[in-house]
């Protein structure tokens, strides 16, 4: 199995038992796999010579805390964290995160909730782009490897 199928993989198992029917659909399985693909290649569950953890390299004070607090999402991530047997406090779900690919996935989803807009559109690269700008904030963007990326998780992903 490929890098990007296992992500895809990912995906769809924590859409399937881990979140509501309202955070799934195309554009978030698609925005989900790419993401991982820019932060990781889902090949790395910690970050090489930096603390992120996750093969979508969420720092403990960052996206983690994002969730756990983010009004939009500090609820659904109890929940989860509840159906995960992890205690909804960051430094639990950061240690969790090595090896809980289901409760990493659902919290990216939920990061992903805590932008106001409407997720982009199946096949909108650029507007996908600016999503995850937005929302990871990452630190070394790559903007060169984004639309390789998006269109293997779309390959992935759309039947």
């Amino acid at each position: 199995m490929s890098n990007v199928q296992t992500g895809a993989s990912i995906v769809e198992q924590t859409m399937a038992h881990l979140l509501a029917a309202k955070f799934d659909g195309l554009p978030a399985r698609v925005l989900l796999v790419a993401i991982g693909m820019q932060e990781s290649g889902f090949a790395a569950r910690q970050q090489v010579g930096g603390p992120a953890r996750s093969y979508w390299q969420f720092e403990q004070g960052g996206g983690i805390r994002g969730v756990l607090t983010h009004p939009a999402t500090k609820a659904w991530a109890r929940a989860i964290c509840s159906l995960r047997a992890v205690a909804p406090v960051e430094s639990d779900v950061y240690a969790a995160f090595l090896a809980d690919d289901p409760l990493a996935c659902a919290f990216s989803r939920l990061l992903l909730f805590t932008d106001a807009a409407a997720l982009p559109a199946v096949g909108a690269v650029d507007a996908a782009w600016q999503y995850y700008l937005r929302t990871w904030r990452p630190g070394k963007p790559r903007p060169d490897d984004w639309a390789g990326n998006y269109f293997a998780a779309h390959a992935a992903v759309v039947p």
